[in-house]
């Protein structure tokens, strides 16, 4: 138990450090003043920068009680300052006018203290320990990224990780403000295109959920004055804004913490239920759905000569059949016979573009 308490404690650590290194909300107002600074193409006074800080505080944290002229002032001392690592070559001209005197410079591109380094080298070694535990399971990925930021910082070098992302993918930028808007319970006013519609449709949406499936982004929501529950594909919104909270109408009877836990991808409604699937597949292929599960409901039913039957337990949908179809001929569906003729009649219609 003391074993336990202590690596909680240095979690706790962990998290105290990196508030006491930068608070949320200053770290929101020097990369506002950055952003300004480095528009070469505008003067910007005190009252300025004063005026899109308020306004990055309201749009961000909805904080609608602005900033002081002093709390700017020693912003900008701060980054031109050691302290936190930034030395920002801040510059007053006409004794009006800020701007940086390096026309390269960002506070996006200041070097980590050697101090800092350290400290989260001991962090990451005592993370690395903890990951073990299967309740802390979901740190050995932030562990990761932690180490290779600091490698890159500490040998200036090419980056250890390579994550899956996609930088021309559209919608993220919706993921945070629709984050708070869930947790606010905040209906939402929003223009949605689908893929088959000519134009887009607008309708106040009860946003519940944000899920991610394959690196793209989803708003689990339901749309006024009907019950059924929908997914909108972040991608596909046009634009968006927040309705009055007192609106809002909770989803009842739902637990969106197990919603999708019978649920490959992101289709589906209420009244789905998850069926039994039997999938056969070739010992030469079997190992790579041993090591890297379809479900979290997988499992062995039989292990024959050249083949091995696995069993899930999901609801039908179109994510469900892609997936089988990615393994092509090294799968076979057995049941339900309703997937099996789905999977036959998509293989046949593909393959008659080959003949």
């Amino acid at each position: 138990m003391k074993f336990l308490t202590a690596h909680i404690y240095c979690v706790f650590l962990f998290f105290k450090f990196c508030k006491m290194s930068l608070n949320k909300l200053a770290l929101l107002r020097y990369k506002t003043i950055d952003n300004c600074l480095r528009n070469r193409y505008r003067k910007w006074t005190l009252e300025d920068l004063i005026e899109k800080v308020s306004e990055a505080l309201y749009e961000m944290e909805g904080i609608t009680t602005g900033v002081g002229k002093r709390t700017i002032q020693a912003d900008i001392q701060l980054m031109r300052s050691n302290k936190l690592g930034y030395n920002a070559p801040i510059v007053v001209s006409h004794r009006k006018y800020y701007s940086y005197s390096d026309l390269k410079y960002s506070i996006n591109s200041s070097k980590v203290s050697e101090s800092d380094i350290t400290k989260l080298q001991e962090i990451v070694g005592v993370l690395k320990q903890m990951s073990g535990f299967d309740y802390l399971d979901e740190i050995s990925d932030i562990v990761a990224r932690l180490e290779n930021s600091i490698q890159k910082t500490v040998t200036s070098g090419q980056n250890l990780i390579q994550l899956e992302g996609n930088q021309l993918l559209k919608g993220i930028e919706h993921i945070t403000p629709l984050y708070r808007a869930i947790a606010r319970k905040i209906p939402l006013l929003i223009s949605y295109q689908s893929f088959k519609a000519a134009v887009p449709s607008q309708f106040v949406y009860f946003p519940y959920l944000l899920k991610e499936y394959r690196n793209r982004w989803f708003l689990i929501c339901r749309k006024r004055n009907q019950q059924e529950l929908m997914t909108l594909a972040l991608d596909r919104i046009v634009e968006w804004m927040e309705m009055s909270p007192k609106d809002y109408e909770a989803y009842e009877g739902v637990d969106f913490e197990r919603y999708f836990s019978d649920t490959i991808g992101v289709t589906k409604s209420v009244k789905n239920r998850a069926v039994k699937v039997i999938l056969k597949v070739d010992n030469q292929n079997a190992p790579y759905i041993h090591t890297k599960p379809l479900h979290t409901s997988q499992q062995v039913l039989k292990v024959e000569g050249d083949y091995t039957l696995f069993r899930i337990d999901v609801i039908l949908n179109f994510e469900l059949e892609r997936e089988i179809l990615g393994f092509g001929e090294q799968m076979e569906v057995m049941s339900p016979r309703i997937l099996r003729h789905a999977i036959k009649k998509r293989l046949a219609k593909a393959s008659a573009f080959y003949q």
